[in-house]
């Protein structure tokens, strides 16, 4: 066969080897050179001696931190003042009550309303453990379903309950009982649905 000029590339074995051989080497740290760990050596008391910076004043490197008065709470005690008891001198808190800042909040309004509904129904209604079904609706319709304990908002997902039962909807069980104001073994109760 004539050389062609081109150099062969090593088989797979060989590279197979060479990255076996690697990951051997990496794996036993024994053969790459490690050494036992140093012994236990005392810390330098040097390493705890105070830092003077360039912006540290003179003289305040030692001694006991003092806040500057933006950094002082309100009713900070010095070392050798005492605790005094709670209410043994109001006027005192009340003189520190009144510089203290009043924050200024704008009165929320708790103004809200329904949009109003399509249609209005008025019926009986029971719970469905699968969703809320409604015998003249069809699935995607949101609709408020009022009854004596609130209203809720739901979308229907299902049709029924049938026309011979005399329900206008069936209701999802823990729906049924947040909105019917009545008691764990009542089965049908009053309900209007607006649909929107």
């Amino acid at each position: 066969m004539p050389y062609s000029g081109r150099r062969m590339r090593p088989s797979q074995t060989v590279a197979r080897a060479a990255l076996t051989a690697a990951l051997a080497l990496a794996a036993l740290p024994g053969l790459v050179g490690s050494h036992q760990p140093t012994p236990n050596h005392p810390v330098d008391a040097a390493l705890f001696d105070n830092v003077t910076l360039a912006n540290t004043p003179p003289g305040a490197g030692r001694g006991s931190f003092v806040l500057d008065e933006a950094g002082l709470s309100d009713g900070v005690l010095d070392a050798a003042e005492p605790f005094s008891e709670a209410g043994t001198d109001r006027d005192a808190a009340t003189a520190a009550a009144a510089k203290r800042a009043t924050p200024k909040v704008a009165a929320a309004a708790a103004d809200w309303s329904w949009n109003p509904a399509r249609s209005t129904m008025t019926g009986a209604a029971s719970f469905y453990d699968f969703g809320t079904t409604a015998m003249r609706l069809p699935r995607g319709t949101v609709i408020v379903i009022c009854g004596a304990g609130g209203c809720i908002e739901r979308v229907v997902n299902d049709y029924g309950p049938a026309k011979s039962t005399g329900r206008i909807i069936d209701m999802y069980r823990p729906d049924f009982f947040r909105i019917c104001g009545c008691g764990w073994w009542s089965g049908t109760t009053t309900v209007t649905v607006r649909v929107y």
